[in-house]
């Protein structure tokens, strides 16, 4: 499972030029799932998530969690994190699980965090075509993988 978190002052998810669900100062996360993820990836990831320090305390150190400052958190599904690219030009997404497999996952990895975080998770809408807006505060974008911790 791998994720890309993007510390933003906002963000917002449109489709078919509607906005669906916004957010204020906090953390936009984009999530991809593999086949080979499990509940472990979900509890390890969604700890991390809640718990990463990476806003700024009284003195401009990244040492505050999402949680410290009453921040949101949005989880949108991006498939595209699990793309191969080392041969050719057109990206692979054969690690990328399919939606019968994604798409629980997905949905507890939301339910996970928000029971972590004690307030509602705004998401975004699985398999939709979506425009992503964001104002990365920062910038400030981490990336994690369940597999490979860094």
């Amino acid at each position: 499972m791998r994720i890309l978190i993007q510390r933003v002052t906002n963000a917002s998810v449109s489709i078919s030029g509607k906005i669906v669900s916004e957010i204020g100062q906090g953390l936009l996360v984009l999530l991809g799932v593999e086949n080979a993820d499990d509940e472990k990836d979900i509890e390890y990831l969604s700890q991390k998530l809640v718990n990463l320090r990476i806003f700024n305390d009284e003195n401009g150190v990244m040492n505050l969690s999402v949680q410290d400052v009453n921040g949101e958190i949005m989880i949108v599904s991006q498939f595209t994190l699990h793309a191969r690219t080392r041969k050719g030009n057109r990206p692979s997404y054969i690690d990328a699980a399919k939606p019968e497999i994604s798409i629980p996952m997905y949905e507890k990895f939301c339910k996970t965090v928000e029971l972590l975080l004690s307030k509602p998770v705004k998401t975004g809408e699985f398999g939709a075509d979506m425009q992503v807006n964001l104002v990365n505060d920062g910038p400030v974008t981490i990336w994690m993988d369940s597999k490979k911790p860094l």
